[in-house]
């Protein structure tokens, strides 16, 4: 077999192991990487910019037997160069020497523990994964990229956050580690040394001792049963309906999820269980209050919005999934409306049929494919004599329209 490729983690402050630069025919890395080891004579410097071009280099390299040094940030094996090089040239090839991460030096610069942080990497990706998982989740490292760094993610985020911006992550002279709030976080410009962002919310006291790291624990279950919320003279999404409905939403860690016409907000609060970031919309003012306090007791963040679709909508950003509750005189402009923003899925609850063939033509021409059931169930009640009958429940239609699924990657679970 061709010599190793030497994999070193560097620039958070672990020393390097220079012994791995001996007879090094070829080193690969950072320009300030390389800046701060002594490489052997002779051998080729490359300055790492698009990967392609380095990876051919490597290549080059490798097939004439020539050993290769590559330096890489923090751990490489985590969001790093060791993926795309156990790819090409195989992981048996590869003796790679990991350095701290910049998120465990972050954290630790901090005295904070991240056992119960979550990672998501924002370079080169869509950054709405990541400030869709700061939303949700109140403990979040990201690994920030051009177009995707501190400014970014604080114009995006509320302002209960709190932004810790580490820089420079190892460098005695030039390490960086501020806490700023969104707003100020989204008022200047960070320069190209960030490391990674910690967003973290102060509201959310933190969890109990984690058996399992960085992601959330899942609820043991859903579709609760009505008298776990708070709701006014029984309009509520019935458990049945929001079983289903949550089954056609799928909410998860890194989507965005519209509840509109919330109502007691109860299958916003479900979303948010599962790990979505949600924004509720309700017209009625003691609705707002109840989605609130039903989000506080069940230990999730759900942004409440107080107004009327499809006008309000605008001013949101764009979701993964809506669900659309009630049937009102504004249903079908509310369902095109979503269903225009929507990326993945709207799902439809409405009691009259009237409603259904408007809602559907809505959905249809935003280029959904649509499906639907009529949701009829009976449960079981109580009868004195110690005998039990069914008691039939309101019959919902419920609607929804898919696009086609969505590729997403960048979240460490």
């Amino acid at each position: 077999m061709s010599p190793k490729i030497a994999v070193l983690g560097t620039g958070t402050g672990a020393p390097v192991a220079e012994e791995v630069f001996a007879g090094a025919a070829l080193v690969v890395g950072g320009r300030r990487h390389l800046d701060a080891v002594r490489l052997p004579e002779g051998a080729r410097r490359v300055v790492l910019g698009a990967l392609g071009p380095a990876l051919d280099t490597i290549g080059e390299y490798v097939g004439k037997d020539l050993p290769v040094v590559v330096l890489a940030s923090g751990d490489p094996g985590f969001f790093g160069v060791v993926r795309v090089l156990a790819e090409r040239f195989g992981a048996e090839r590869l003796d790679v020497r990991p350095g701290v991460s910049s998120v465990a030096a972050a954290f630790a610069r901090l005295g904070l523990p991240w056992d119960d942080a979550v990672v998501v990497s924002a370079h080169g990706r869509d950054p709405r994964t990541a400030v869709n998982v700061c939303l949700a989740h109140p403990k979040v490292a990201v690994l920030t990229g051009p177009g995707a760094g501190p400014a970014e993610l604080g114009a995006a985020l509320p302002p209960d956050r709190v932004l810790v911006v580490a820089s420079a992550l190892g460098d005695p002279q030039h390490e960086s580690v501020r806490r700023v709030t969104a707003a100020e976080a989204a008022g200047r410009d960070w320069g190209t040394a960030v490391n990674v962002v910690l967003c973290l919310d102060g509201t959310r006291a933190p969890g109990a001792v984690r058996t399992v790291a960085g992601v959330p624990v899942m609820p043991e279950r859903w579709a609760l049963e009505e008298d776990e919320f708070a709701h006014r003279d029984s309009m509520i999404t019935k458990f049945e309906v929001r079983a289903l409905a949550l089954a056609r939403l799928g909410p998860r860690l890194g989507d965005l999820v519209w509840d509109v016409g919330a109502g007691s907000g109860s299958v916003a609060v479900e979303c948010a269980r599962l790990g979505a970031a949600v924004v509720a919309v309700e017209k009625d003012p003691d609705g707002v209050e109840r989605i609130r306090a039903n989000a506080a007791a069940h230990g999730v963040d759900v942004r409440v919005v107080s107004g009327s679709a499809p006008g309000v909508l605008a001013r949101l950003p764009d979701p993964d999934a809506v669900f659309v509750g009630g049937g009102g005189r504004e249903l079908p402009a509310v369902v095109a409306e979503c269903a225009r923003r929507a990326r993945r899925a709207v799902v439809v609850a409405v009691a009259a049929l009237d409603r259904v063939p408007a809602a559907r033509e809505a959905l249809g021409a935003a280029g959904f494919s649509c499906d639907g059931v009529l949701l009829q169930s009976s449960r079981l009640a109580p009868l004195p004599g110690d005998v039990t009958r069914l008691a039939a429940t309101n019959p919902v239609f419920l609607l929804w329209g898919t696009r086609t699924p969505l590729f997403r990657e960048g979240v460490a679970q």
